[in-house]
């Protein structure tokens, strides 16, 4: 069964440069005690504008598949290493991961995204394919409900 509290934020787009990044997409999913469901937020930029337009926010009740997908996530951001602040995009997906819960706060891009800093973190194939199915995962979850 997933953590009682939790909380995932996904953006597409977290590479930048001088500028801060611009995200294309921005999905979060989070489960609080007092729900029964999971919260699903979701805003995408279409290419060419200015802005992300977020979309109606949703609920997905918790299930024992979406609850499976949960726990799966949560074990591989536990066994791949997260990006130090303000590194490079170690992963290569230009997108950005934060888990927090009570054991395990997670992520591999800083609030301002990742710029041209130094990695520090070495990962291989294998955390690579893990990180490509934690976002799978997200956006599962996101677009199940």
């Amino acid at each position: 069964m997933p953590p009682s509290e939790f909380f995932i934020h996904l953006q597409e787009g977290i590479t930048g440069g001088f500028a801060p990044p611009t995200p294309s997409e921005v999905l979060s999913v989070a489960r609080t005690d007092d729900r029964p469901s999971l919260a699903i937020t979701a805003a995408k930029r279409e290419t060419g504008t200015p802005s992300l337009v977020e979309a109606a926010p949703k609920s997905l009740s918790i299930n024992s598949d979406n609850g499976a997908l949960v726990d799966e996530l949560h074990g591989i951001l536990k066994s791949i290493p997260p990006a130090p602040p303000n590194s490079v995009d170690i992963y290569g997906l230009d997108t950005g991961i934060v888990w927090g819960s009570e054991d395990l706060e997670w992520m591999n891009c800083g609030p301002q995204g990742c710029g041209g800093g130094v990695g520090g973190v070495e990962v291989t194939e294998e955390d690579k394919k893990k990180f490509k199915r934690a976002v799978e995962i997200v956006r599962h979850l996101v677009h199940e409900a």
